[in-house]
């Protein structure tokens, strides 16, 4: 009987191989089309999905500036410009951007397998002048496990 013990813990000891493998998915904020003559602001959500195999821990996820800075984004279309903000909640209180400029990362963990879906609240604010054109920028998503 000792020695099937001995045998078992040996078992449990010996080092496990396994590589995390992570996917991240973006979903765009897509704000249709802009009314320079509202009065409410045009409201749009995206998406970020983090999905997991074989990783046990945290992880923080961050949106860059794209073409302005943080607490200025800007979308483009040639010279002109267009003020709008992302954030983590539909009260849209809080910028989500990589913690400077009065922004926060989004936080997440992963229990061996997860997969989790974060909503990205865009808005433009109301009665900016624009000129016609289609107006886009780029966000970089950083992932850190």
């Amino acid at each position: 009987m000792r020695g099937m013990l001995l045998l078992v813990a040996l078992i449990l000891l010996l080092p496990l191989s396994a590589r995390a493998q992570c996917t991240v998915t973006v979903a765009p904020v897509s704000f249709g089309t802009y009314l320079p003559f509202s009065a409410t602001p045009d409201d749009a959500t995206g998406s970020v999905r983090v999905a997991c195999t074989n990783f046990a821990g945290g992880y923080t996820i961050a949106l860059g500036s794209g073409g302005g800075t943080i607490p200025a984004r800007r979308m483009a279309s040639g010279s002109a410009t267009l003020l709008y903000q992302l954030y983590t909640t539909a009260a849209r209180t809080t910028i989500w951007g990589n913690g400077t400029g009065g922004s926060v990362m989004v936080s997440g963990s992963c229990l061996v397998v997860c997969s989790q879906t974060y909503s990205v609240y865009g808005r433009i604010p109301a009665r900016q002048a624009a000129r016609p054109g289609t107006y886009v920028d780029t966000i970089v998503v950083t992932v850190t496990f």
